[in-house]
């Protein structure tokens, strides 16, 4: 008999991110894959080492918030050992913002999403909702998680991300220079990426911010594509 493989959802943080909603848009592509699905409103679980050694997918939407050094140390060893690690926008990219322990596994960072340009702000979340191009990299061309997608284009937070070159960059996003802001030249940050980390995979796609980005078709598709690749 086959073993059903288990994805754990660890949600919360900030609620302007939905947790709730935008995890329980990918229940049932879990499901239909074959996972037993365990849902945790808290990091608490990642302590939990009975509960740790039976994960074979954690997606985890929790924005800012904190994080226990003996949750993140149970989260880092279960990555190392091959379970892996998925999710989108601020809920794996902008986690736990004081823990560099955290930012080293993940390997990108939200710094900042400029929004429109001064003179078009006029208060409010709209202000930081721009149109941007998500371009695939000669990688992402031919990786199964990207394979088939077009560049394509959004309109919504585009994230300014810091990370490094253990990434594998699967699709990028260009910051533009516009008059009035303090950077020089064009800046591109990841917007998908996957890495490698011990035995265990971990995927990152920066769009999301809202449900209608996540159900965008190239947003969902890429989403539901990088769970499956992140399993163990």
């Amino acid at each position: 008999m086959t073993l059903q493989r288990q994805a754990l959802i660890v949600r919360g943080g900030w609620e302007g991110h939905s947790p709730v909603a935008a995890t329980d848009l990918f229940v049932p592509h879990l499901v239909a894959s074959g996972f037993v699905v365990q849902v945790e409103e808290s990091t608490a679980v990642y302590a939990d080492d009975g509960v740790m050694a039976s994960v074979d997918l954690i997606v985890q939407c929790v924005t800012m918030s904190t994080i226990e050094a003996d949750e993140l140390a149970g989260l880092t060893s279960a990555v190392r050992a091959g379970t892996g690690l998925a999710g989108w926008h601020g809920g794996i990219a902008d986690s736990f913002r004081a823990s560099s322990d955290y930012l080293h596994l993940v390997g990108g960072q939200f710094a900042s999403h400029p929004g429109k340009p001064a003179e078009e702000r006029h208060g409010g979340d709209a202000d930081n909702v721009v149109p941007y191009t998500v371009a695939m990299t000669e990688l992402g061309r031919r990786h199964p998680i990207t394979e088939g997608i077009a560049d394509f284009e959004l309109e919504t937070e585009q994230y300014w991300v810091l990370s490094d070159n253990l990434n594998d960059v699967l699709a990028t996003t260009t910051q533009r220079v516009r008059d009035g802001d303090p950077w020089h030249r064009e800046v591109m940050s990841p917007a998908v990426w996957t890495r490698l980390w011990g035995d265990g995979r971990i995927f990152v796609a920066t769009p999301g911010h809202s449900l209608d980005v996540l159900q965008n078709p190239n947003v969902r598709t890429i989403i539901e594509r990088g769970l499956l690749w992140a399993s163990r």
